[in-house]
């Protein structure tokens, strides 16, 4: 028998922060601070985390241990990212936008004895202080009054200052060898359905998901760039970019806690940003800001999206105005998060109708991840890509179970379950139609709330749409449109059945509609259904019908 020679070398967090550091010492990681940018070449960023995890050991954190973190993007929650698991313990990113039970729950969960807190998130944080016993110390990052956690905490808990912990530590920490299959950080899932579950990543889930990060056939960064990581580093690890980018040498963009659209346009042009990574709900507050001012989004190379579908018009309205293609990810929690990115496929111009058919795909299954569809009796669905069933994935940085939960009905033979409903064709090509919890059942078919969303979110008059499932007497469910018109629009309910009319089928047309203010948001900005449900039954909603809808969808 003939065995491998090759070494087995472990693959860390502390491996790319060594990488980086080193060879891509002098990209840097910019925050932006709202008149301006501070800057840190990753040399500085791997020197104070040094010091970082330098002050942690000083503070009794030891191995496998969590360290809270309570922050926006930026140069210290980029240190953090980097010291808390090369130093054998384990990151913890809190939600900033949970509510106080959920992150009462999730900081006792994980039993985090440390937290780093932004000054000005102090006030949020501190309305759990007194129910979180396990923390022993609070690390503010910033020079801003911190007393709130002081006295919320009745003194059982120490409040230090980030900028005088690292001064008082010298550069040159001994990183420890840590096992590859080791947690490494910690993310909880938004908990819709029940208490937040903790994903535990590895050190080697970490790694490879980096790695692959920088491939082409997913976001494709390389020491050219200038990424605007958006989307928070408290969600999913923030796409894995920080990883990523100190692994390729790309250099980081921050916003902090300026993510309203005049900021993060300020940044890309002053800091020529070249890829840019946000929820849709973001890129469309960009959209539309650009309609009313003049912004410079020349520098933009690529935009990547996720946590939800984007509308086709979002998609076609960056490329007229600002030859901008935007491509659509998919990922979970569960999944690290990525799962696939949807690049169209060799042959497809740029531009062109179906360049834009082919991106609003939820994506291509990416390397290093299995992926099916299994119809309700349980049973493998064919690569047809019309087959529909629950889209199950697997893979080195997929999760196979949840912190102290192992949560069986979430996995299937070894598979994880995403709960997302869809198709995969015969290239690897998924289309997800919708969420398990969300798909609307008419008279025995089903009827696609997002494909509908899709629809209406591209007439010129709709800002934002969500389609819900209604109780019917004869149908059992009926969709109800939720439309927020744009600022000035007088769309009606009527005009917009009347839109829908020859894009979907004709029983698959809302009879039932309602006009809101806003759709309500998860902590991440995805469209929340729950209020809207909630609301609903409890006569909320002036419900309009109209009744050619209805006509149609008995025909």
């Amino acid at each position: 028998m003939i065995r491998s020679t090759m070494q087995d070398f472990p693959l860390t967090v502390g491996a790319i922060l060594r990488h980086g550091s080193r060879v891509f010492g002098g990209s840097e990681c910019v925050t932006w601070t709202g008149a301006g940018a501070r800057r840190a070449t990753y040399a500085q960023v791997a020197e104070n985390a040094e010091r970082l995890a330098a002050a942690l050991s000083r503070l009794g954190v030891r191995t496998g241990e969590a360290v809270g973190t309570f922050c926006w993007n930026h140069q210290e929650h980029l240190e953090a990212y980097f010291a808390v698991p090369a130093m054998g313990a384990v990151l913890h990113t809190l939600n900033i936008r949970l509510f106080p039970d959920q992150l009462a729950h999730i900081i006792g969960h994980a039993e985090d004895r440390v937290v780093i807190v932004d000054d000005n998130l102090v006030p949020l944080l501190a309305r759990v202080a007194g129910r979180v016993p396990c923390v022993e110390t609070y690390i503010v990052v910033g020079d801003g009054d911190a007393s709130a956690l002081e006295e919320a905490s009745g003194g059982r808990a120490r409040v230090l200052r980030y900028r005088e912990l690292l001064a008082a530590e010298e550069p040159g920490f001994d990183w420890p060898e840590i096992d590859e299959r080791a947690a490494a950080s910690m993310c909880y899932t938004s908990g819709t359905t029940g208490d937040p579950k903790g994903v535990v990543y590895s050190h080697r889930s970490t790694f490879l998901h980096a790695m692959a990060v920088q491939s082409a056939s997913l976001v494709g960064i390389t020491e050219a760039d200038r990424v605007l990581a958006i989307v928070p580093m408290f969600h999913v690890n923030a796409w894995g970019l920080p990883y990523g980018a100190l692994m390729s040498g790309a250099s980081l963009h921050m916003p902090g806690p300026f993510l309203q659209p005049e900021h993060l346009t300020r940044f890309i042009a002053a800091e020529r940003s070249t890829v840019a990574s946000a929820v849709p709900t973001i890129w469309s507050g960009i959209l539309e800001y650009g309609a009313e001012h003049e912004i410079d989004l020349s520098s933009l190379r690529t935009g990547t999206s996720g946590g939800a579908a984007a509308p086709r018009a979002l998609l076609e309205r960056f490329e007229e105005r600002y030859g901008l293609r935007i491509i659509q990810g998919w990922g979970m929690t569960e999944t690290s998060p990525l799962g696939g990115m949807a690049f169209p496929p060799p042959g497809v111009r740029p531009g062109t109708p179906e360049d834009v058919d082919w991106r609003m795909r939820s994506g291509r299954v990416a390397a290093g991840v299995e992926m099916r569809i299994v119809g309700d009796d349980g049973e493998e669905l064919p690569w047809d890509g019309t087959s529909v069933g629950e889209i199950e994935v697997r893979g080195p940085w997929i999760t196979g179970s949840y912190h102290r939960d192992p949560a069986p009905e979430k996995f299937h033979d070894g598979w994880l379950r995403t709960g997302d409903i869809g198709t995969i064709d015969e290239r690897g090509f998924f289309q997800i139609t919708d969420r398990a919890k969300d798909v609307i059942k008419s008279g025995g078919e089903w009827i696609s709330s997002v494909e509908l969303e899709n629809h209406l979110m591209a007439h010129p008059d709709v800002l934002e749409a969500a389609v819900i499932g209604v109780p019917d007497p004869r149908w059992t469910e009926r969709p109800l449109a939720c439309v927020v018109r744009r600022r000035g629009a007088a769309v009606t309910a009527a005009e917009l059945a009347a839109f829908l009319d020859g894009k979907v089928a004709r029983w698959q047309v809302p009879e039932n509609w309602t006009f809101l203010d806003e759709i309500p948001k998860t902590t991440v900005g995805k469209f929340d259904k729950k209020p809207l449900r909630a609301r609903f039954r409890e006569g909320a909603f002036d419900v309009e019908r109209v009744e050619r809808a209805a006509r149609a969808a008995r025909a």
